[in-house]
């Protein structure tokens, strides 16, 4: 699953010691594994070989520069959402005929950099968005190419706010228009529509609804090529889901690919896939210290020195992230991570963060180990929309970022500084 284990009684990545790392760069710090990030893009790749995919990662789930650099090296496209995120994947040496431009509001100023750079296509969203790309195509003396985002409305069955295959969302156009938009558009000077892009939500943890939403676009593309449209390539999005609770809760990507390959094989366009979460979901961690211990009524708490500012999951999505001591005693080290598993002469407490909200939790009715003032705990899971979901919120400094490639530790971000937070300002 990934580099993070316990050994010799205490939480290793790879071959460094937690404790070593916040010791050497303090807390709170995410830290990420490269032998985990590496095998999971190189899983994806191995899973879909047979249809040849491009494989664009989702550079909002975890944009470090090292990080994307890593990816792009192995050979990886990128998928980005924004013109800052399009010149993070290009600063990381990202290839532009490997990068997909996604995202419902696309401003002009993004489009003409966009154009500009030479990226592989947009998705398109909407029917006024390939108007617009058209037209600034044109001012620019420029052809274009996209993939229209088609809704196939099927239930990925997670979280409402990271649904995005449903008719009922901001994303794409449901598949019902799709026909009428490539007939209305198929005279367009500037822009190419040459594809089809879906992604249904994000963590999935079942095949079902990738196989019926594949079965529709697959059927969408024959009827559309039969009507003499030129459909080159099918972006089947992301949304792999990954371990968050135990290390059986989400299927390997062969599984996956098992049920899609049969659909896919033979087909006369190319496949473009947008993996992120699966990449480095498991491959990153947060380390916090405890600050203090306090009783609200019956009520326990565990404060410790990273909040909602530097991983909101469990307060935005009621998300769980398995927390644990990094040096445990020995009654309670972990031979896997369980969200079930009760600690030897533990308690239930609700972990939470130095935030000015009650919403500012890492984990609410929690059983955990007994801990103290100056404890490290290991927030697991993190490595997917952790660092790149915080925020300065109460002005607080984002935290550092590191990378262990076995026994070597790598800063990759510094932690801000007071400086940092007012920088901007002085104008």
């Amino acid at each position: 699953m990934d580099q993070f284990l316990y050994k010799n009684g205490e939480l290793y990545c790879e071959g460094v010691k937690a404790s070593q790392i916040a010791e050497q760069f303090g807390t709170p710090t995410y830290v990420y594994s490269k032998k985990t990030i590496l095998d999971h893009y190189h899983q994806i790749a191995g899973a879909f070989a047979p249809v040849n995919p491009t494989i664009c990662f989702s550079i909002k789930s975890c944009g470090n520069l090292h990080i994307c650099r890593l990816l792009a090296e192995a050979g990886c496209g990128f998928d980005v959402t924004s013109g800052g995120e399009l010149f993070r994947a290009l600063e990381a040496g990202g290839d532009p005929a490997k990068i997909i431009y996604a995202g419902v509001g696309k401003t002009d100023e993004e489009i003409r950099y966009a154009i500009e750079t030479g990226i592989a296509a947009f998705n398109i969203e909407s029917e006024e968005e390939a108007e617009n790309i058209d037209r600034i195509a044109g001012e620019m003396g420029k052809k274009a190419v996209g993939a229209l985002r088609v809704n196939p409305d099927v239930d990925p069955h997670t979280h409402k706010f990271t649904t995005t295959g449903k008719k009922e969302t901001k994303f794409g156009v449901d598949i019902e228009r799709a026909e009428q938009f490539f007939a209305r558009y198929r005279g367009l000077k500037n822009l190419h529509v040459a594809g089809i892009h879906i992604h249904i939500g994000s963590p999935v943890y079942e095949i079902d609804p990738y196989v019926q939403a594949v079965k529709k676009v697959t059927a969408l593309i024959d009827r559309l090529m039969l009507q003499g449209h030129r459909i080159e390539w099918l972006d089947l999005g992301g949304g792999y889901a990954v371990n968050y609770q135990h290390p059986e809760q989400a299927l390997p990507v062969t599984e996956h690919a098992r049920a899609l390959l049969p659909l896919l094989k033979g087909k006369p366009y190319r496949i473009a896939l947008e993996p992120g979460r699966y990449i480095v979901g498991n491959a990153g961690i947060l380390l916090t210290r405890v600050l203090y211990r306090k009783m609200g009524g019956a009520k326990k708490f565990v404060i410790v020195d990273a909040g909602m500012n530097d991983l909101i999951r469990p307060a935005l999505y009621d998300s769980f992230h398995y927390i644990w001591p990094a040096v445990p005693d020995p009654a309670n080290v972990p031979t896997e991570r369980n969200k079930d598993r009760l600690p030897a002469n533990g308690e239930v407490v609700d972990i939470v963060g130095p935030i000015c909200e009650s919403g500012d939790f890492l984990a609410r009715e929690r059983p955990l180990p007994m801990v103290k003032r100056g404890d490290l705990l290991s927030v697991f899971t993190a490595g997917a929309y952790g660092f790149a979901m915080s925020s300065n919120y109460n002005n607080r400094r984002r935290a550092a970022e590191v990378l262990v490639d076995g026994e070597n530790v790598k800063l990759i971000r510094r932690r801000e500084t007071y400086e940092d937070l007012v920088a901007a300002e002085r104008v």
